[in-house]
């Protein structure tokens, strides 16, 4: 398999500089004085508890893991938009565009490019992580469930930037972009199933009854499987516990008793595995974009004129 020609570069000349050592540095020293900090608290609340301490050791698991995925939403972002961007500011775009790579294989190669990165600070933080299942007893699927977030993670957070980096002609205004568009995944996604949930119950009230005025109203909630907030508090619940935060709540709304699709989304992995196919959809969707965006041959329409007929002078 050909490897894509600016991945191999990207990779090639970011080795060979310190900004990647102090990175992972910086990235190791976020994780150790999270986990001592953590242990702290595991050790308070032992203090005075007969439980066994290491059985306790299993919540350095959910601590590290969502430690690193914030470091990774923040992070990803900030790389993928100078991608494109910085190309710009370096006036070294057009020259890139020259090359006989495809518009789409050179979005695909700067994404493929911080997935890699992201991916060696996780690896990186193996050691620490394999604490909570060493001594804490947790399975070892577990961790290849975290890498496979953490994968996720990067591509949704990577096609953002990019995304953004092809609509930018500035880093710093690609950079503030992404973080638009996290607002937008993380809180617009609330705000129809919020409005719907106000309106039934200003209608409750006036009529004096509990009752559902708007008629498939619940499936507002569908567009929680596009917020990463609820992915990963389902993630981490399920592994934790083994119980589905989502379906629970969906049980206690009444949401599974009525014949609505939000009833059939919430049963069993069903949430999970539809949430992840959406996911990755909708940033294949940001790549095609972002594609389509720095593509130098656009089609144009062009406009067409009657062709009108020389007279001929008698």
């Amino acid at each position: 398999m050909r490897l894509n020609p600016i991945v191999k570069r990207d990779v090639r000349v970011q080795s060979r500089s310190m900004k990647i050592c102090w990175g992972v540095f910086a990235y190791e020293l976020i994780l150790a004085l999270v986990f001592f900090v953590a242990m702290l608290v595991i050790e308070q609340n032992n203090r005075y508890s007969t439980q066994n301490i290491y059985s306790t050791l299993v919540w350095l698991y959910p601590v590290l893991a969502v430690t690193q995925l914030i470091i990774l939403g923040i992070v990803v972002p900030v790389r993928t938009a100078s991608a494109i961007s910085g190309e710009k500011e370096r006036q070294t775009f057009d020259i890139m565009m020259t090359t006989g790579m495809t518009p789409f294989s050179i979005i695909l190669g700067k994404v493929m490019t911080a997935i890699v990165q992201s991916m060696l600070f996780v690896i990186g933080s193996m050691p620490v992580m394999a604490l909570s299942f060493v001594i804490g007893g947790m399975s070892w699927s577990y961790l290849f469930w975290f890498l496979g977030v953490a994968v996720l993670v990067s591509v949704f957070s990577a096609s953002i930037g990019i995304f953004c980096s092809s609509l930018s002609k500035k880093s710093i205004s690609a950079v503030i972009m992404s973080y638009g568009f996290y607002i937008i995944f993380f809180i617009g996604t609330v705000l129809p199933f919020l409005i719907y949930s106000i309106m039934e119950s200003n209608m409750s009230l006036v009529h004096g009854v509990s009752q559902t005025y708007y008629k498939h109203g619940e499936n507002t909630a569908l567009f929680f499987l596009l917020n990463p907030a609820v992915y990963l508090t389902e993630f981490f619940v399920k592994v934790m516990s083994g119980e589905s935060v989502v379906n629970t709540l969906s049980r206690a709304m009444g949401m599974t008793q009525k014949k609505e699709l939000i009833g059939l989304v919430t049963v069993g992995n069903r949430w999970m595995i539809l949430s992840t196919i959406l996911f990755l959809a909708v940033s294949f969707l940001f790549l095609i974009l972002a594609a389509k965006r720095i593509d130098p041959i656009k089609k144009r329409k062009v406009k067409k004129y009657p062709i009108q007929s020389q007279q001929t002078a008698d």
